[in-house]
């Protein structure tokens, strides 16, 4: 290594939820971009390595290059001009740059919404429905002896939350790590997950509420239809000694994750499987967790419900926050062609929504915030290009446990960050609306 290469260590990673707080990356000499990201997963490692100084204007409008300031101008009359303007995206930038973006739609009167509202908004209705029983990954790293992973794959998606979370981990109350552990899965296929599982159920699609209730009714000695082994593909007698072990471990986790939130049932799945850990804590003591996807998603649910009440889809057009999923969501509000203005920040919608969704984003004027070039800025009015937190900016994130953490950039970027241009923006908009930025907005 050259005596000039920078070390940076106990940095954290904002790929996936994990956030692994334990990254030693390594900067060239030039600090333009990161030669080893030591400790790193797969997916980790390639997010360091492909990230670094790009050749990229900073900001586009209509597709030519322009200035920061002529970039910011552009946005806020974007913004000002629009009926209905919408805010999305959010899972991949700082709680602080989230702030901003809540600010802004609060000022405009008009939409916010994260990425959850197509992940795990389903648990964030069963939350507000049902409560539920949960504990940081610290706790179940050192104490769950029963692990279960419900319509999920961490082996893929999260690399390392088998070895530094829920799997492999010793501790002194689990001193040989796995062999101290049960570890269950429940999915509808087997995958590399379902390789290091002690048991494994394999329902039939559609079929999860179902056999959570045959769990709930079992764990409660309650009588039910016993056509349930029919319907999911799981006999009887695996289910009653399943339920066994869960009640007689002494620390169980449950997590779960867009298998059981993004199929037939949703937020009933995810409420029916928040009830049956509360029927277990009857005989013994049981978390639950949602596995989160994006790096800051569970920082932006905490963010937007600190700021409004609320973890996603709210709307602001009547002067205070509302939330009503399906009518205030992204996705719903493009396919019904209502916004008539959308901001994207860190997030591809253009790539990933419905056909009739898609085909709105491009016929109304569209603001981007990204490291990189992607579909959706390919059809924006103003594209800024910012700079990647965690690698180039400084700031909070949040782990899917809800345990905040400090950012420990590895090098500086010529962009500025989302929180910048979005500060940027919501004080150019105020003095557009003649209203002061400290203070909060008069509904209208």
């Amino acid at each position: 290594m050259s005596g000039s290469s920078k070390v940076i260590e106990n940095a954290i990673c904002t790929f996936c939820g994990c956030v692994c707080d334990d990254i030693e990356l390594t900067v060239d000499s030039g600090g333009k971009y990161i030669t080893q990201a030591k400790n790193a997963c797969v997916l980790g490692k390639s997010w360091f390595l492909e990230h670094k100084v790009e050749d990229f204007p900073v900001a586009l409008i209509d597709g030519k290059e322009a200035s920061l300031e002529e970039a910011v101008e552009a946005a806020a009359q974007v913004f000002v001009n629009a009926k209905f303007p919408t805010i999305y995206g959010l899972s991949d930038t700082t709680c602080e740059a989230q702030k901003e973006a809540v600010a802004i739609a609060d000022y405009l009167n008009g939409n916010i919404d994260t990425t959850t509202s197509v992940c795990h908004g389903p648990t964030g209705m069963a939350f507000q429905g049902v409560g539920e029983s949960t504990a940081s990954l610290g706790e179940i790293k050192n104490r769950a002896d029963f692990v279960m992973y419900w319509g999920g794959n961490p082996a893929e998606a999260h690399p390392r939350h088998f070895e530094r979370y829920a799997v492999n981990p010793k501790s002194h109350w689990l001193p040989n790590g796995k062999e101290d552990r049960t570890i269950a899965m429940v999915d509808i296929r087997p995958t590399q997950s379902s390789m290091i599982a002690d048991i494994f159920l394999q329902i039939k699609p559609g079929s999860d509420f179902e056999l959570l209730w045959a769990m709930r009714a079992l764990v409660k000695g309650r009588a039910f239809d016993r056509s349930v082994e029919e319907r999911t593909g799981i006999s009887l007698d695996r289910l009653e000694a399943l339920v066994q072990q869960m009640k007689d471990c002494q620390f169980g986790v449950l997590f779960f994750g867009m298998g059981l939130t993004m199929t037939r049932g949703r937020h009933f799945n995810a409420g029916a499987l928040l009830q049956l850990v509360t029927d277990l804590n009857d005989f013994t003591h049981f978390v639950s967790l949602p596995t989160r996807g994006h790096g800051n998603v569970t920082g932006a649910d905490n963010v937007v419900s600190w700021q409004t009440g609320y973890p996603f889809g709210v709307n602001f057009n009547r002067g205070y926050p509302r939330f009503n999923p399906g009518e205030f969501t992204t996705a719903d509000v493009l396919g019904r062609g209502e916004a008539d203005a959308l901001c994207v920040i860190a997030s591809d919608p253009g790539s990933n929504f419905s056909a009739k969704a898609i085909e709105h984003i491009k016929s109304i004027p569209v603001i981007t915030l990204d490291p990189k070039p992607t579909v959706t800025s390919q059809h924006a009015k103003v594209a800024f290009t910012t700079a990647t937190y965690g690698i180039n900016v400084p700031g909070t994130v949040y782990r899917m446990d809800n345990v905040p953490l400090s950012l420990r950039p590895a090098f500086d970027s010529p962009f500025p960050s989302d929180e910048m241009v979005l500060r940027a923006i919501k004080e150019r908009i105020c003095e557009l609306r003649g209203i002061t930025s400290n203070h909060k907005p008069v509904a209208a």
